[in-house]
């Protein structure tokens, strides 16, 4: 399977120089990055409204160094959070951040990381949105969770990511179904060892209906990442079995990913939000949208080879 071998190759700085310099990677990124700068992705975020659609704005970056650069990331999704309210699109764009970019990983990254987001929580919630907290690798959810739990005594819409391919992730769900949280199931991009996660897809993908219902059958909001049409059927069914109406979950979508299907639910009446993401560290990120799918590989090496 290419899959393990690509999330490999996203911690790896030989590869990253190497995608970075490939004649075709720019046609490629473009397609799942919708920008390096506020004033690229405003314009996607208006037009993606425009069309009854949703989204969540994720600054990429992850993996640093240094507290300087922990700050800066908080700056970056401020400096977000302020051209949205200019605009007035509070209401339709939420923010999804890892914390990993917010020094989580750093020394007493737990603090750190907790009060950097904290502005950005606040932030949001003055303008009439709020937070999500995206998932990382298996050895960071414990913080995050605790984050999450702080935030929320606050602000209680904070959002959180739960991946289906974890052993630990069903107990997660009833957790936080119980206690009426924000949810988005997701399948998994990380590499993670079989001692932690479902590593067949048939797996993964039954794993994923069971935290379905039992985040539908909760009372927290359900936010369904997928792009598989089967898991999405079977997210509207348990939905309607659940007695939910339609403004009581929600489907999200990465973007530059079954645009005309994501317009399709939007105009059933769904809530339909698109994951979108733009900056200039962009490499960890696509390499993990080329793992989860081999036609997204297959898109990029065909651009490469008619570039070269």
């Amino acid at each position: 399977m290419l899959g393990p071998v690509i999330l490999a190759a996203s911690r790896s700085d030989k590869m990253r120089r190497f995608v970075s310099a490939a004649p075709g990677t720019k046609q490629v990124v473009a397609r799942f990055i919708a920008g390096e700068s506020v004033d690229d992705v405003v314009p996607i975020v208006q037009e993606l409204s425009d069309r009854g659609l949703e989204v969540t704005l994720d600054v990429v970056g992850e993996d640093i160094t240094t507290v300087e650069q922990s700050y800066a990331a908080r700056d970056a999704y401020l400096e977000l959070i302020g051209r949205l309210k200019e605009l007035g699109l509070g209401e339709r764009a939420e923010m999804s951040v890892k914390l990993s970019m917010f020094g989580q990983s750093l020394e007493n990254g737990h603090e750190l990381a907790l009060a950097n987001v904290r502005p950005v929580v606040e932030a949001a919630a003055e303008i009439g949105t709020t937070v999500t907290l995206d998932a990382e690798d298996h050895t960071t959810l414990d913080s995050m969770f605790a984050i999450h739990e702080e935030l929320r005594k606050d602000f209680p819409q904070t959002g959180c990511v739960i991946q289906a391919y974890l052993f630990r992730t069903e107990d997660d769900a009833r957790r936080l179904a119980e206690n009426g949280s924000r949810v988005r199931i997701v399948k998994g991009a990380y590499k993670e060892p079989a001692s932690v996660a479902i590593q067949d897809r048939p797996g993964i993908d039954r794993a994923y209906v069971r935290i379905m219902k039992i985040l539908m059958d909760g009372e927290g909001y359900p936010m369904i990442g997928s792009h598989d049409p089967r898991l999405i059927s079977i997210g509207q069914e348990l939905a309607r079995r659940a007695g939910r109406k339609l403004d009581e979950y929600e489907f999200q979508m990465l973007y530059g990913i079954r645009g005309e299907e994501q317009t399709r639910l939007a105009a059933e009446g769904h809530r339909m939000r698109v994951y979108t993401a733009y900056g200039t560290d962009w490499y960890g990120y696509f390499m993990r949208r080329l793992a989860e799918k081999p036609a997204n590989l297959l898109f990029f090496v065909r651009s490469i080879l008619t570039k070269g």
